[in-house]
């Protein structure tokens, strides 16, 4: 980037916009709500809805010059977005199957998108009242939640223990049963948690996983802002050829099969299975 863009001095603004949303989507969340499907057959309440206001006119307050695009939103084309120097890109409510279930594992995602990388991200997990934050330029990432601040860093890769793997609640299926089987073999041993939304990049940042497959469609607003908090935090995402995953690159939003993993130096390429047959 050749311009300056202090995203820094923007955060604990993102971060009050964020808490805001997540008001808004536990005010729905604690009432009968009703559950529309999308034209994906995708579910939608009014708890995304609600929360895709509040922050697209937030983020416009605070930078009127960045674009903004937003799951619950019609994009511009490729065409247009392809000269965008940055922009801001928004789950207003990840994991609304979580969400609709009322099992709490669901956040809001907000990231910054700079030259096809996230940059920042933002994501809030209004049940919990936690707010995660990672600035990849500064390698900084946290965790706030009750007034106190937590400073997360990833763990480094045990070999001598079992892998501790994070996989999708509400997506998987057979494919991945047998990446993690093939997986097994080369590891001493598996244990397994499952979870929702982007909380699964943040186990990672937290220090309580090593490894997040995800064998499955993603779009670009599932993962940028987690992305940012793991990156931040010194872990990696990568596509299965082990290039970087980016954003904005096309005129699709959806994502490639891609890896999360803890510790980048670890010996990834030796431990993991093909996943093309997986």
């Amino acid at each position: 980037m050749t311009d300056a863009f202090d995203h820094g001095a923007l955060i604990e603004d993102v971060v009050a916009l964020v808490e805001r949303a997540g008001a808004e989507i536990l005010r729905v969340y604690r009432s009968a709500f009703a559950v529309e499907k999308k034209d994906d057959d995708s579910p939608l309440t009014q708890a995304d809805l609600a929360s895709h206001r509040t922050l697209v006119a937030g983020l416009r307050a605070l930078a009127p010059e960045v674009p903004i695009v937003s799951e619950e939103s019609s994009p511009p084309p490729f065409a247009e977005r392809r000269a965008w120097p940055r922009h801001w890109l928004v789950d207003p409510l990840d994991g609304t199957k979580e969400f609709v279930s009322k099992n709490g594992e669901f956040t809001v995602n907000v990231a910054l998108i700079e030259a096809g990388r996230p940059v920042l991200g933002i994501v809030g997990v209004p049940v919990l009242g936690n707010v995660y934050v990672g600035s990849v330029p500064a390698q900084r990432a946290e965790r706030r939640s009750g007034g106190a601040t937590t400073r997360l860093r990833c763990r480094p890769l045990d070999r001598a223990k079992p892998i501790v793997v994070v996989a999708s609640r509400s997506h998987g299926g057979e494919r991945l049963e047998r990446y993690l089987g093939s997986l097994s073999a080369n590891v001493v041993g598996i244990e397994r948690t499952s979870m929702g939304s982007s909380l699964k990049f943040c186990v990672l940042a937290e220090a309580r996983a090593d490894f997040y497959p995800r064998l499955g469609p993603t779009s670009e607003w599932d993962v940028a802002a987690a992305q940012a908090v793991l990156e931040a935090a010194g872990g990696a995402v990568w596509t299965l050829d082990g290039g970087a995953l980016r954003y904005n690159t096309k005129e699709s939003f959806l994502n490639p099969d891609f890896i999360a993993v803890a510790d980048p130096s670890a010996p990834w390429r030796q431990l993991l299975p093909a996943a093309a047959g997986a």
